[in-house]
C-alpha cells in the first residue's frame, strides 16, 4: 500500500517590472522562460507613476507617458512571444509608483520578478531602490535576476537554510527544482562566531551544536521528500565565518538560489536581512526570496 503525496505548492504567475532598461529586458526573457517551465502566464507591468506625476506635470506631459509606457509594453511582449509563441502574456500600464504596482499585480499568489538595475539612480549600484523596495516588502516571492546572460545551466537549485523554521519556503524552492527537473541542494552555514560569547557554558559544547543543525537539515531534507519523493535533495553544512560570503560563493554554481525573508522591522516598514542585501548585491545567479506571510501559507496547504 503506497502513502499518499501531501499537495504540492502551486507556483503562481510570473509578473515581471519593465521600464526599458537592459537589466529589465534580461529580466523580461528569464521571466518568460520561467512562466513557461511553470506553464502560467506573463504579466508585464510597467509602472508609470501617474498618480505621483499628477501633482506637478500638466495633461499633455501625462498623456506623454502613458503613450511611451503603452509603446514599452507592446514592444516588450512582441519580444517575449518571439521566443516564447505559446505562451501567454499579459500586459499592464499601472498609475502606481514600481513597487506598489508590482505588489498590487502579483496579488497573493503571483511571483515578481525585476531586473537588478532600473534607469534611475547611479550606474555604478549593484541593485536598484525598486528591486530593494520589492524584496522587502512583497507580500509574495520576488526573484533578482542577477548573473550573465550566457551563464550555462547547472542542473541544481540551492536554498540558503538555517534550521527547522525554514520548513514553508523551503518547498518553494522545492517547487522550483521540480519545475526544472533539477538537483535541489540544501546549504546552512555553520558560524561559529555567532555563538561566542553568548552563554560561557555554550563554548563546552560547539560540536553538539553543529551536530544538531546537521540533524536539522537532514529532517528538511526529509520533509521535502515527504512531498517530491523523486526529487534529488542534497544537502550539506558549511563551516566558515562569513555565512554571505559563503552563499555568494555558492550562488556561482547554482541556477537559482532560493532564501526566507527574515520578520525584521525597522521603521516604518520591513527591511531585508543582511545576508538578503549582501546576495541581492553580489551573487552570480537569480536570487528569489520568499517573505514570512508567503511561507507560511504554503506551510499551511
Amino acid at each position: 500500500m503506497t502513502s499518499e503525496i501531501p499537495a504540492r505548492p502551486e507556483l503562481g504567475d510570473i509578473v515581471v517590472g519593465v521600464d526599458g532598461s537592459p537589466s529589465a529586458r534580461t529580466a523580461v526573457l528569464w521571466a518568460a522562460a520561467e512562466a513557461d517551465r511553470r506553464g502560467r502566464p506573463l504579466h508585464l507591468v510597467h509602472a508609470a507613476d501617474t498618480d505621483r506625476r499628477a501633482l506637478f506635470a500638466n495633461a499633455e506631459m501625462l498623456q506623454a507617458v502613458r503613450e511611451a509606457g503603452r509603446d514599452l509594453l507592446i514592444e516588450t511582449a512582441s519580444t517575449v512571444q518571439e521566443r516564447f509563441p505559446d505562451l501567454a502574456v499579459t500586459r499592464e500600464l499601472s498609475r502606481q509608483e514600481p513597487v506598489a504596482g508590482l505588489r498590487a499585480a502579483a496579488g497573493h499568489r503571483g511571483t515578481i520578478v525585476v531586473g537588478n538595475r532600473g534607469l534611475g539612480g547611479f550606474s555604478t549600484l549593484m541593485l536598484g531602490s525598486v528591486g530593494l523596495g520589492v524584496a522587502a516588502r512583497a507580500e509574495t516571492p520576488v526573484i533578482v535576476v542577477r548573473g550573465d546572460d550566457d551563464r550555462p545551466e547547472t542542473g541544481s537549485v540551492t536554498a540558503a537554510v538555517h534550521g527547522a523554521s525554514d520548513g514553508g519556503w523551503l518547498l518553494v524552492a522545492a517547487a522550483e527544482a521540480d519545475a526544472r527537473k533539477a538537483v535541489l541542494r540544501l546549504v546552512s552555514v555553520w558560524n561559529m562566531l555567532t555563538h561566542v560569547g553568548h552563554v560561557a557554558s555554550m563554548l563546552d559544547d560547539l560540536d553538539g551544536i553543529a551536530r544538531q543543525r546537521v540533524h536539522e537539515i537532514g529532517a528538511l531534507a526529509d520533509r521535502v521528500l515527504d512531498f517530491y519523493p523523486r526529487l534529488v535533495v542534497k544537502h550539506h553544512v558549511e563551516t566558515g565565518t562569513s555565512t554571505p560570503g559563503i552563499l555568494v560563493e555558492a550562488s556561482a554554481h547554482t541556477d537559482l538560489l532560493v532564501m526566507g525573508r527574515e520578520h525584521r522591522v525597522l521603521g516604518a516598514g520591513p527591511s531585508l536581512g543582511r545576508v538578503a542585501h549582501v546576495l541581492l548585491h553580489h551573487a552570480h545567479c537569480p536570487v528569489e526570496i520568499v517573505p514570512p506571510a508567503f511561507a507560511t501559507r504554503v506551510e499551511e496547504t
